[in-house]
């Protein structure tokens, strides 16, 4: 049986002759990883609370704003809302809220961006599937290997960080932009690949508003190679018996140039805006973007990559489908620094240039969680 293939891991109510076992993290670990099932392997195994491998430290739920927020993006019923820019607007208005929300948010969403409702519908309709097959069905695709084009997994820094997120994920690398359909597992096979030709087509779009946002050619961004190939993750959070001790996702921001995220309405997101964490209120069909850490170096910081955040909750699962750019294959180990049109006498470079596979090399060596990697490479 499925359950039978599941470990034992410790929680915060096993005892022994009164008194609590010494938890060995990395050995929790090792075996959480030799099932191959992931939290939702944990979930249908019947659990009641939290593993001690996914308590999160109490400082990291806890965090208090660090300032008052000073922002005038509050909407009718008191809540803080993120920039909303409708791509079917005059190119003036679409460039001038591109440019405003990447400096001062970090993130904004985008409607009348031209996927279909149907198309982004069947993506999170097709995570769904692989994530809620049986167990034997996802354990062939389970593995740590980034060579590796399609990954299936729990955290991509479980064996760095030893504390769990709650969620799983399946990886699919475009790159070059290209993945062979054979790779792509045939349960969400279709769903992938039609939502993924929508994809590069808005990369391309989002590109020309950026690059003309930042008052460079519109076929700037496309011209320097650096949002060539493309990382499609999948995530899955299950429904949590004990939401408060644990997080879908750390604290962090992303490496990527760039990223576009598709969610469901479940709700969870939360930014990191002037010390105050700011729910994501999911909108139907629109589609979320924000600037990761190498665009924020190669634009001096005139674009700003922020923290974010997922909780979990006892409702769900929650689906999301995140999409990251990086340069080719070709280019990844190509030095990046702040770009020669954006600097000068009176604004002089912020950064060291720095290759993408540098850059994720360091990233991932920290985990998430901690402080953000960028400071890191500042002059």
């Amino acid at each position: 049986m499925v359950i039978a293939a599941i470990p034992t891991l410790q929680t915060t109510g096993d005892e022994s002759c009164g008194q609590e076992p010494e938890y060995d993290g990395a050995k929790e670990v090792e075996e959480f990883e030799k099932t191959k099932a992931g939290v939702k392997g944990l979930v249908d195994s019947g659990i009641v609370s939290v593993p001690k491998l996914f308590l999160q430290p109490v400082e990291k739920l806890t965090e208090e704003p660090t300032q008052e927020l000073r922002d005038e993006s509050w909407d009718g019923s008191g809540r803080v809302t993120i920039p909303v820019i409708d791509l079917a607007g005059s190119e003036v208005e679409v460039v001038d809220g591109a440019r405003r929300a990447s400096a001062t948010w970090g993130f904004f969403q985008v409607v009348n961006h031209g996927i279909p409702l149907i198309v982004m519908e069947g993506m999170l309709d097709g995570t769904k599937r692989f994530h809620e097959q049986p167990m034997e069905a996802k354990q062939s695709w389970y593995t740590r290997d980034t060579k590796k084009l399609v990954r299936f997994y729990t955290n991509g820094d479980l064996l760095i960080s030893k504390v769990g997120s709650w969620r799983d994920s399946i990886s699919l690398d475009y790159r070059d932009s290209v993945l062979n359909s054979d790779e792509i597992p045939l349960v969400l096979r279709k769903e992938v690949e039609e939502y993924m030709e929508h994809i590069l087509e808005l990369r391309e779009r989002l590109c020309r508003i950026l690059s003309t946002a930042l008052g460079l050619e519109k076929d700037y961004l496309s011209s320097i190679d650096c949002m060539k190939t493309a990382t499609l993750v999948s995530h899955y959070y299950p429904a949590c018996p004990e939401p408060d001790l644990t997080l879908g996702a750390k604290k962090h921001s992303d490496p990527s140039f760039l990223t576009i995220l598709l969610q469901d309405g479940i709700g969870g997101l939360q930014i990191l805006h002037q010390g105050h964490w700011v729910d994501v209120i999911p909108t139907q069909g629109a589609l979320l973007i924000n600037i990761g850490d190498l665009m924020q170096l190669i634009t001096n910081d005139k674009f700003r990559s922020v923290e974010h955040r997922v909780l979990v909750g006892r409702t769900g699962p929650r689906v999301s489908t995140a999409c990251f750019f990086y340069p080719s294959t070709e280019n990844k180990g190509k030095p990046y620094g702040p770009l020669k049109e954006l600097v000068s006498d009176h604004n002089p470079p912020l950064y060291r240039e720095i290759s993408t596979k540098e850059y994720l090399a360091y990233y991932r060596s920290r985990g998430l969680g901690g402080t953000q990697a960028i400071p890191h490479f500042k002059l």
